[in-house]
């Protein structure tokens, strides 16, 4: 198979659809000689912050020298970016292998797995043949029936921010879909857990208590002390962590770092050996791309995946610490599917222009639609043809006012629309 066979054969329609459970997940890797079984996890389920809390902790965990694996979803602009190790994605060569590996158990399971469990298996074979002494592990969706939670050797389960998305699959209350996350817990792993809404917290202990785990330590936001921000990064202490460095910006990046250290707190616990230096050049040298990213500083750009108004929350609040004075450039594409109006309410609290683009999903709302919408705040709409001419509207406006280009609204776009910022920086 080449990369142009083995991605046809991960995106058919054969394996179209969300279908919730660990049936299909778990015939599929028993075929393969259960891969997953061959390393320990760091698992990382919640709404919000996921990707930078499990990042922050793969980095450190790879500057004390342990080979890791980073898995997660979905991608900005290579599906190889889903699968990492020690900050090597996945190739094209290895890709293929191992979906031709896979590709006869799919095809003859009679439940055929869906997309997602397909990727999950080659990520594990992929993990298992790397010789991961970690791998840090992203949720897909919810946690409980997630293709992801067929792992059994979870040395800490980690819960990040919970908001209300997906709640047509997870539930309607904050609550129901923080049990939901909640099920990656197991027998005698760690718990860490991002301090949020009280009943939420509850949920979370009850289950640790529940599944009988070993330890359970929420993060403490009030030890928390900002010693530095600027459009560089920030520099902060916790707890015994002192002047620590982290290049990703906002305020909600301090509480998913104070997550991170108590992942690593509890692994420690655990006796895995990881010294200060490694935590600090491991927080020092962390990259999530596209999470209020500045892609380009003349003119200023920026792009942010977010797609639900918890997000959309942090990218205004972003805007307001980082750029008070400028003139904003919101280039916005969202999902049809998402809380549209709800997103937009907050987003326009700090936008001065709208530039409306296409995500590239099959579930995205159009330009035009969403141009529409965005007229009831009587600010100035253009809506464009495509994500690159929107990239080149919004900077070149950002020129022209010396203001200050937002890209926000769905993962969809923020990967396409980096690559091109790039580009026109260049």
């Amino acid at each position: 198979m080449n990369i142009k066979e083995t991605m046809e054969f991960i995106e058919s329609v054969d394996w179209v659809g969300s279908r919730p459970g660990l049936e299909r997940v778990s015939e599929l890797l028993r075929l393969l000689g259960n891969p997953e079984k061959a390393c320990k996890y760091i698992h990382v389920a919640g709404t919000n912050g996921k990707g930078s809390t499990a990042s922050m902790i793969a980095s450190i965990l790879q500057e004390a020298g342990y080979c890791v694996g980073l898995n997660t979803s979905p991608y900005l602009w290579s599906f190889n970016e889903r699968m990492q190790v020690n900050g090597q994605m996945i190739t094209d060569d290895e890709l293929c292998e191992i979906t031709e590996l896979i590709k006869p158990f799919a095809l003859g399971m009679e439940d055929s797995p869906t997309e997602f469990e397909i990727v999950s298996g080659i990520a594990f074979e992929y993990f298992k043949r790397k010789g991961c002494d970690y791998v840090v592990l992203e949720v897909g969706m919810g946690g409980r029936l997630d293709a992801t939670n067929v792992v059994e050797n979870t040395e800490v389960a980690v819960l990040t921010n919970i908001g209300l998305d997906h709640t047509k699959e997870l539930g309607d209350t904050v609550e129901l879909i923080a049990a939901e996350k909640a099920g990656i817990i197991k027998p005698g792993c760690s718990v860490v857990a991002y301090d949020q809404k009280q009943s939420v917290m509850d949920v979370f202990r009850g289950v640790a208590e529940e599944k009988g785990a070993a330890v359970y330590c929420p993060a403490d936001f009030t030890q928390l002390v900002p010693e530095g921000d600027s459009r560089e990064g920030q520099v902060f202490s916790y707890k015994g962590f002192a002047h620590m460095q982290l290049p990703l910006l906002g305020a909600h990046q301090l509480n998913n770092a104070a997550v991170a250290l108590e992942a690593i707190e509890a692994l420690r616990a655990r006796g895995v050996a990881i010294s200060e230096e490694a935590v600090r050049e491991g927080m020092r040298k962390t990259v999530w791309p596209a999470r209020f990213e500045i892609v380009s500083r003349d003119p200023w750009f920026i792009v942010d995946g977010g797609h639900n108004p918890q997000c959309a929350e942090t990218v205004r609040d972003n805007l307001r610490r980082y750029f008070p004075e400028e003139h904003h450039i919101m280039m916005v594409g969202i999902l049809a599917d998402k809380d549209v109006d709800s997103l937009t309410d907050i987003i326009d609290i700090e936008a001065d222009e709208y530039i409306t683009a296409t995500p590239n999903s099959p579930r995205a709302m159009s330009s035009e639609e969403l141009a529409e919408r965005l007229k009831k705040y009587g600010k100035p709409v253009t809506a464009c043809a495509s994500i690159e001419e929107a990239v080149r509207v919004s900077m070149r406006r950002a020129a022209e006012t010396n203001g200050i280009a937002c890209c926000v609204g769905s993962l969809y776009m923020a990967g396409e629309a980096r690559v091109r910022g790039l580009e026109i920086a260049e």
